[in-house]
């Protein structure tokens, strides 16, 4: 088959490598999927430039989203699936061989049914994205009624977060930082936007709730934004945290939140329980079926530019997901 991957880490243009390999043998409650199109996350550029654990594998084919359709299957997996349009999820997790290939062999838990209203290069964007978001928005209970601040609403995650927070009935803040990135998340369906670089967020969002703060925030940047969070979160209100770039290790001001008895949830997609991956996955498949969940394409490479997607991800420039097309799309 088919394959993009690395031998060693460092820069995209150094070390990704397009050649051919084996196909991967499907086992025992496992699945080959002939992969169409491989979602590129800012997790798997930071793994390839070295951002983790010591490299010790032969190779590693990179990439944890992905879409395409069921080829065949393992011992004590339904033979009726072979056939059936997939997404997954978590396919380079804690493995070497991920979704930049023609094929992929997982667990059958890690594949979901994807709808025939949705491409496979759309199906590609939800696994990480979509996931953290639902986590980060409904692991504390139903969030209808509540106002829900989105900090980074423009980014995957978080134009994920805007659009399942509206399906989930909530009220929705999200902050952005330029007038393109505005645009990007009232399409999302958000009902206040905030410039942060142009407007106090502080302010602003007392205004906006006549003084009362927001019930969750979903935040982008833990750290970053720690000031923000203390000043307008309500008592008993949740901080849900995927990333704090700004500051990756920030002094908390514990009393500060613990005076307003505040939950404070740090979301991995990778390793949150089963029961959380099921549920995201019910969910996300429902808001689908409903017409309220969009996919934002903001660029499409084959797989022998797959240095150039994972460029273009580093560059920050571009507002949705990358996506690197394998197969019949």
């Amino acid at each position: 088959m088919k394959a993009g991957w690395y031998k060693q880490f460092g820069a995209a243009k150094n070390v990704i490598e397009i050649g051919e390999m084996d196909v991967p043998e499907v086992g025992p409650n496992e699945v080959r999927v002939h992969v169409h199109a491989s979602g590129v996350n800012p997790s798997d550029v930071k793994k390839r430039a070295g951002y983790g654990e010591p490299f010790t594998e032969e190779r590693i084919i990179p990439h944890s989203d992905g879409a395409g359709v069921i080829y065949e299957v393992g011992a004590g997996v339904d033979p009726d699936l072979v056939g059936q349009r997939v997404w997954l999820y978590n396919g380079q997790y804690d493995r070497p061989l991920g979704t930049a290939a023609e094929y992929i062999v997982l667990p059958v838990s890690q594949v979901v049914a994807l709808p025939e209203s949705v491409s496979y290069a759309q199906g590609a964007c939800l696994g990480i994205p979509a996931m953290t978001a639902h986590r980060c928005l409904f692991a504390d209970g139903p969030i209808e009624g509540q106002t829900i601040l989105v900090t980074g609403g423009a980014g995957a995650v978080g134009n994920y977060a805007i659009q399942l927070a509206k399906w989930g009935g909530a009220k929705i803040i999200t902050t952005i930082s330029s007038l393109e990135k505005e645009n990007h998340a009232w399409q999302a369906g958000a009902d206040y936007v905030i410039n942060y670089r142009t407007e106090d967020v502080v302010s602003t969002i007392k205004e906006l709730t006549k003084g009362a703060g927001v019930d969750r925030i979903i935040e982008v940047d833990f750290g970053g934004n720690l000031l923000v969070t203390k000043e307008i979160l309500k008592v008993n209100g949740s901080i849900a945290c995927y990333a704090s770039a700004g500051n990756r290790e920030p002094t908390i001001p514990v009393y500060a939140l613990m005076y307003k008895n505040t939950n404070l949830r740090l979301v991995l997609v990778y390793i949150m329980p089963q029961k959380a991956k099921q549920d995201a996955c019910k969910d996300i498949r429902q808001a689908i079926d409903d017409g309220k969940l969009k996919h934002t394409i903001a660029g499409r490479f084959p797989l022998d530019q797959l240095a150039a997607a994972h460029e273009a991800v580093e560059s920050g420039s571009y507002i949705g997901n990358i996506v690197v097309e394998i197969g019949t799309a």
